[in-house]
């Protein structure tokens, strides 16, 4: 997380989270505030939990025990430590902790569900869990534990144990027992009542997270390549007319449309390209057909994108309180079906971005389909170039290969079979992370090469968009007259790629892309 900004602030109402307020919140350190009504809404619906909690009614997870342990009647006394004893035994994670962006994203998502009045939390809890929020104490949660129903109890069982002062969190850049982060802001641990573990564990916040944030740089990427491939268009002295907008409107896709207005402003002007068309007709189909595999990934992009605006304002736990009707009614909002298939779809679709973009770096490199120097760089057979670089970006491709099967054909039965189908979410959204990260590098590695070999036509002037690009990349990295150490930069690429200076500079110079 960048140096926090908490004089800027979201205001929380259960149902106008935005995406970008996501992002806000987790990655710019935005404060949250409780719009008014919630807290009408969340006391009414605490009151009716209290009513229950000294009844004799049968209500699931207030009067009664968990999963497969539903059937066992818990009596008055133990009402509040089995919400407790809930959160110890759930919060099993293993693996890494997951970063503090995702985290905060996490934390943020479970309280916009919380203040929408249907779970039962009391004020005084859920009041903490904001101060947490806005403090910058971020519990430690592991990634690992998730099969995405009920919910993401693992990891959010680990994101609510720092409420009653247990557990660990991270705060000020050091890790340490939750009771001692808030004892040093002079917090004392809070007393859960009867429903209120349920209430924070029990969701698809932690997935949820992990795909908003990835969905936003995918976003960001999606764009990324399209000025990666206007590059390498130029650097093949590729044709236009693939771009035309008659033949897109013929076959109107949205993403389609969009991908080919980017490439048609990023070449305008193009005297390489001016000088290169006239007897050449088509290219090969990974220039030729980026508007067609760009934008197909742009479309899965939009899918993804609705899905999670319905889902970060959404009530996803268990029972559902309608204090206005006196009932609490169990369903299935905490499965995770529908970001598991979005996830799912996302991966593949940004595993194409890689895919297509690897075939277009083979081509730079070939010089028997370039006409360019052998692996883009001068004395070629002393010198090696690009060669290994696109192995890298191969290797990347194939990974994602593996990572882009679905994890929502799978189900594993858990809880003595009563929750017998799950929809394994959660590594539909970690692995959906992990594709982004290699798309990320491949990209880069093309916007590097491409560059380079636009070098090869440097009498010559580039589009005004891609000569921002290259402008770009070349701040970072010099044209290379023989073989220098890549790594470095290549990750220097992918630095300017991950913040999105690619973009930046590219949209100063001609506008926004769509």
């Amino acid at each position: 997380m960048k140096t926090a900004d908490r004089s800027r602030k979201v205001r929380l109402d259960g149902m106008s989270l935005t995406l970008e307020d996501v992002a806000n919140v987790a990655r710019r350190g935005w404060a949250v505030e409780l719009d008014e009504e919630t807290i009408r809404r969340v006391e009414a619906s605490s009151a009716a939990v209290r009513a229950w909690e000294n009844s004799d009614d049968v209500v699931y997870g207030i009067t009664t025990g968990f999963g497969d342990l539903a059937s066992v009647n818990i009596s008055r006394k133990d009402r509040r430590l089995l919400q407790e004893n809930l959160l110890k035994s759930h919060a099993c994670g293993v693996g890494a902790p997951f970063p503090e962006d995702i985290t905060r994203a996490m934390m943020l998502l479970r309280i916009n569900s919380l203040v929408r009045g249907h779970s039962g939390i009391s004020l005084a809890v859920l009041n903490q869990f904001v101060a947490l929020l806005n403090l910058g104490i971020h519990p430690v949660v592991p990634c690992q534990g998730s099969v995405g129903a009920s919910g993401d109890l693992c990891p959010l069982s680990h994101l609510a144990l720092p409420l009653i002062g247990h557990g660990s969190v991270r705060y000020r850049g050091r890790t340490m027992a939750a009771a001692k982060a808030l004892q040093m802001v002079g917090l004392a641990p809070v007393q859960l009542g009867a429903k209120e573990g349920l209430a924070l564990n029990n969701g698809t916040a932690s997935m949820g997270a992990m795909a908003v944030l990835a969905l936003l740089d995918a976003e960001c990427l999606a764009k990324t390549a399209d000025i990666a491939a206007a590059l390498s268009v130029e650097a093949l002295h590729g044709v236009p007319f693939a771009f035309d907008e008659r033949t897109h409107a013929l076959r109107p896709h949205d993403g389609q449309g969009r991908v080919a207005g980017n490439i048609r402003r990023l070449i305008e002007g193009s005297e390489i390209l001016e000088k290169y068309r006239s007897g050449k007709v088509q290219d090969a189909y990974s220039l030729r057909c980026v508007p067609q595999v760009h934008g197909a990934s742009r479309d899965a992009l939009g899918y993804v994108r609705r899905t999670l605006e319905v889902e970060i304002n959404s009530v996803t736990d268990n029972p559902i309180i309608f204090p206005d009707d006196g009932v609490a009614i169990s369903g299935g909002n905490f499965h995770g079906q529908p970001l598991a298939l979005a996830m799912d779809f996302f991966g593949i679709a940004v595993a194409e971005l890689a895919s297509i973009s690897e075939r277009r770096q083979a081509r730079l490199v070939d010089t028997s389909l370039s006409g360019l120097p052998p692996f883009l760089v001068e004395n070629s057979g002393l010198n090696s170039g690009f060669m290994i670089a696109q192995y890298t970006s191969a290797a990347l491709v194939s990974e994602n290969k593996v990572l882009a099967h679905p994890s929502s054909v799978d189900s594993i039965p858990t809880s003595a079979n009563q929750e017998d189908h799950v929809s394994m979410g959660a590594y539909s959204a970690r692995k959906g992370l992990s594709i982004l990260d290699n798309a990320r590098k491949v990209v880069a590695i093309e916007l590097l090469a491409g560059s380079q070999a636009l070098d090869f036509s440097r009498l010559l002037k580039p589009g005004a968009g891609t000569t921002a690009a290259h402008d770009c990349v070349r701040g970072a990295v010099p044209y290379l007259k023989h073989d220098e150490f890549l790594q470095p930069l290549i990750e220097r690429v992918e630095a300017l790629v991950s913040r999105g200076a690619v973009v930046k500079a590219v949209e100063e110079a001609i506008g926004p892309l769509d």
